[in-house]
């Protein structure tokens, strides 16, 4: 574990006794910003170290998680705490303060998903060559939320703002499927994490489509890839799950494990 090193010196006489070695580096020496201060980055991993399932932990679990000597845990937990980071119960663990919401306010206050999710589409039309929306469930139907268009001249043409069937199509599969959508095919999407159709909502398209959860672990929606079928390639799986990612991430959410 990592922590903060001293020095042998003579004190009164005597000497100090050598502190112990690290057994293995940290969780933030491991990713230490280039050029950045040791204790932010530590400070950092503490709060990273919360997450949904985990919100509440020990500080035997802050050290075990982020592989620092609880000393060194509770001198950092002293400041998190003081700025309203973190925030110990009565039994004596650790939640993340009210200063948590206040920046996420000021964060969701100044966000725009299109900002995030613009830049995703277009670098995965880039390197598909076909058409990438992002869908979000209305009611009983999907909305188009933002699209980048395929650069061939032959694509379907659903534009920002259309609603399309929340039952058919890769990417209103995708939707009911991780709203807990029951039947076979469901499960295999839960699964794969991915929907890959052809003919689906219309004989002559195909698509391909993941979900994007958001910071709590909700879903948020889907990104999907359209094309003529017979431009369909499994390939495309592999691009789409990563767009999805991106996206989950830049939100600050994280993908859960495939279903069994």
């Amino acid at each position: 574990m990592g922590g903060a090193a001293g020095c042998v010196k003579p004190e009164a006489g005597r000497l100090l006794p050598m502190p112990r070695k690290a057994a293995q580096p940290s969780v933030a020496d491991q990713q230490a910003a280039p050029g950045g201060a040791a204790a932010v980055d530590r400070a950092l991993s503490l709060l990273a170290a919360f997450r949904p399932g985990a919100a509440v932990l020990s500080l035997a679990e802050l050290a075990e998680r982020t592989r620092l000597y609880k000393s060194t845990v509770l001198r950092l937990l002293a400041s998190l705490e003081h700025a309203g980071l973190v925030q110990r119960s009565a039994d004596g663990r650790y939640a993340l303060g009210p200063e948590v919401a206040r920046l996420h306010g000021v964060y969701a206050s100044a966000f725009s998903l299109e900002a995030v999710v613009m830049p995703v589409l277009r670098d995965l039309v880039a390197r598909t060559r076909e058409s990438a929306a992002f869908h979000v469930r209305q009611g009983e139907h999907r909305l188009c939320l933002y699209r980048v268009d395929s650069p061939q001249p032959v694509r379907d043409h659903t534009r920002p703002g259309d609603l399309l069937p929340l039952d058919r199509g890769a990417g209103g599969r995708v939707l009911m499927a991780f709203a807990g959508a029951r039947g076979a095919r469901y499960a295999q999407i839960r699964r794969d994490q991915v929907a890959v159709l052809q003919g689906d909502r219309l004989p002559e398209l195909a698509g391909v489509s993941a979900p994007v959860f958001g910071a709590g672990g909700e879903l948020l929606g889907a990104v999907t890839l359209t094309m003529p079928a017979p431009r369909l390639d499994a390939g495309f799986a592999g691009p789409v799950k990563l767009a999805a990612r991106r996206i989950t991430a830049a939100l600050g959410g994280e993908y859960p494990e495939p279903a069994t």
